[in-house]
């Protein structure tokens, strides 16, 4: 990783321990779990949400994209102010922001039941037609007793 990236956590200190992971030619920042921002080409990206993309929009902070398909994809994560980088305070206050985002994103998020298997589900008859109506059931052929 980069001295950039290496010197990310204390950046991120007011939150705690943050753990930084290589992925997709960047790097993950995460925090209980949670990630709450991206490093791509030395440039920091915050998470974002409905509720704090607006402090970024005032600021005309660029978000994070990257092109799939012939298209421009943006992502949720924003570049925040260059002040982060100069006054604790400022970088304590957006870096709460993106884990607040981050957090409130994976509440949103269903929670998956553990897999399991499960029976089919029987058939249920028609209701057009009365219980037991078009079913068969194969039962013996009664034997008569022979005559004598």
């Amino acid at each position: 990783m980069s001295q950039f990236t290496d010197a990310l956590p204390e950046l991120f200190e007011s939150l705690g321990r943050v753990t930084i992971k290589r992925m997709f030619g960047g790097a993950g920042l995460w925090h209980d779990g949670l990630m709450c921002a991206l490093v791509v080409r030395d440039t920091l990206y915050l998470k974002t949400d409905e509720t704090t993309r607006p402090f970024f929009d005032a600021l005309d902070l660029p978000a994070f994209s990257y092109e799939r398909g012939g298209k421009v994809m943006e992502t949720s994560y924003r570049q925040p102010p260059e002040t982060v980088f100069e006054d604790r305070q400022d970088a304590a206050l957006w870096v709460r922001r993106a884990y607040e985002a981050a957090l409130r994103a994976a509440n949103a998020k269903p929670v998956r039941a553990a897999s399991r298997k499960q029976a089919p589900a029987k058939k249920k008859p028609s209701p057009s037609r009365p219980p037991g109506a078009g079913t068969s059931t194969v039962r013996p052929a009664a034997r008569k007793a022979p005559k004598r």
